[in-house]
């Protein structure tokens, strides 16, 4: 068994060796291995903050061509590392080999599409014509300082698509990445040297809840932008009531409904169903965890979706036999995901699929599928696990009101052929994504990314992530060599001698 990998922290373009063993990664596959230890050092949370602080300003003085051209070679620096990052990322999280090469792949991806005109348009600067002889300009300046803190179910995606916008846009970066995933970041500090970002631009500092909370709450920090669950997305907003001037986004959890309608192509409805309840063993925010069958369909659709739920084949990340399902990240993650399907069964609930934890070492468990009478805002929680919850209705207006009784409001999906309703659902569903006859699992990062309620705070993502690593600049220009005299107002030439 080799040794595990120690952590490292990156701090003003150098790494810093963290010994002990106060966080450690165990492989999800077997539930032993250590993987990666380290003991966090708070203090570095300074040293990296004062580091960014330090570097931004001459960043941001820099061409916008300069800067692009560093995040080109940021790109390449990736495209060759792709397998060490999928290796990581499979490793530590458990995601299956297959899928976290796609991630990796995703985050080169990530600066062409930043690049695209669809996403600089949205921070292009512009000028009008104020009157006769007065120009008005709308430019475009960094923040500062960013906080990124990154979840571990895409640990390198996730905040690549938040930090190669706010370098893009000027700014400089703390990251602090999942404490449950933490090796990926440390190779993507690599490819920044690679690329020759300037020392200080790109900061790692690992750690679990101590050192997010010192970043958070750091006074020379300009934005905070997260990934994460509702609850710790709360408590950053409370940490910062009192700098309402200090950018936060939000992109947090989802309880994602999908409509079921009579009128669908019903093979296609519960594979893609199937698809996005258990794609990443439920560890998606955009899985689905709600399904609202109509009552005409109801039967044919739920015999038919738990045979596929039965059917998920569940192995190890590092596989050759075609699974679907790798295990969860953690051992608290299967006992979690247990205590809501007995708390669901105690309310009510009828056992359709029984989630069960597999009789083999490592976190795997099984697909679960549960039917209610109906979904109620009171009764609604995120699970981040591959458990799934049916309902019935016997009016699509009903379907939409059981689809927006929670309070999260991240993704949605309905599938039906019929336009008028698929145009009710856009109008109506309380959700950020909407798609028609595909699941809710899965984003483009060509569209904006990111959901209302406690999914989110109208700062979203993706495609419209530079949106919150700049702030517009309102100016007006007077051309004319004479300002006009108002009315009531004297000024004798002498005066001006």
């Amino acid at each position: 068994m080799s040794a595990p990998r120690i952590g490292r922290d990156f701090i003003a373009g150098e790494f810093r060796s963290l010994h002990g063993d106060a966080l450690v990664v165990r492989d999800p596959s077997d539930g032993e291995t250590c993987l990666w230890q380290a003991t966090p050092v708070l203090t570095h949370i300074d040293d990296a903050v004062r580091a960014a602080c330090a570097a931004q300003p001459a960043w941001a003085r820099r061409t916008f061509e300069d800067r692009a051209a560093v995040l080109r070679r940021y790109a390449d620096a990736v495209t060759k590392r792709v397998d060490s990052i999928a290796d990581c990322i499979a490793q530590e999280m458990g995601k299956l080999r297959s899928e976290a090469l796609l991630e990796a792949k995703l985050v080169a991806e990530k600066v062409a599409i930043t690049l695209e005109d669809h996403s600089l348009s949205r921070v292009r600067s512009y000028e009008v014509a104020v009157n006769a002889t007065r120009v008005g300009i709308c430019s475009f300046r960094a923040h500062g300082v960013m906080a990124v803190l990154g979840p571990f179910n895409f640990p390198a995606h996730l905040p690549n698509g938040q930090f190669v916008p706010a370098l893009l846009a000027g700014n400089a970066v703390v990251f602090k990445p999942s404490e449950k995933a933490p090796s990926a970041a440390e190779i993507l500090a690599e490819c920044f040297v690679e690329a020759g970002l300037p020392s200080g631009l790109f900061n790692v500092v690992q750690g679990g809840v101590p050192i997010a909370r010192a970043l958070v709450a750091h006074e020379r920090i300009d934005g905070i932008l997260f990934t994460g669950s509702f609850p710790v997305g709360r408590a950053i907003l409370e940490a910062n009531l009192d700098r309402p001037g200090r950018i936060v986004a939000l992109e947090m959890g989802g309880s994602n409904a999908a409509i079921v309608w009579g009128d669908c192509d019903l093979q296609q409805a519960v594979i893609e169903c199937a698809r996005a309840a258990f794609a990443t063993t439920g560890q998606r925010c955009t899985c689905t965890r709600r399904i609202i069958v109509d009552a005409r369909i109801a039967t044919r659709f739920i015999k038919a979706f738990c045979q596929v739920a039965s059917s998920v084949l569940v192995g190890p990340a590092f596989t050759s036999d075609p699974v679907f399902m790798g295990p969860l990240v953690s051992e608290d993650a299967v006992q979690s995901m247990l205590r809501e399907q007995e708390r669901l069964v105690r309310s009510g609930a009828r056992v359709l699929v029984e989630a069960t934890r597999l009789e083999r070492a490592g976190n795997f468990v099984t697909t679960g599928v549960l039917e209610v009478d109906r979904f109620t805002r009171e009764e609604d929680r995120e699970t981040f696990a591959p458990l799934v919850r049916i309902a019935t209705a016997d009016s699509f207006e009903d379907a939409l009101t059981q689809a927006n009784a929670s309070d999260f409001g991240l993704a949605a999906s309905v599938f039906t052929k019929n336009d008028a309703l698929w145009s009710e659902s856009l109008q109506r569903l309380h959700a950020g994504c909407i798609n028609r006859n595909t699941g809710t699992a899965g984003a483009s990062s060509k569209l904006p990314f990111g959901g209302l309620g406690r999914s989110g705070n109208h700062r979203p993502a993706a495609a419209f992530a530079l949106d919150f690593c700049a702030f517009p600049i309102a100016s007006m220009v007077e051309q004319s060599s004479s300002a006009p005299l108002p009315v009531g107002m004297r000024a004798d030439e002498r005066w001006f001698l």
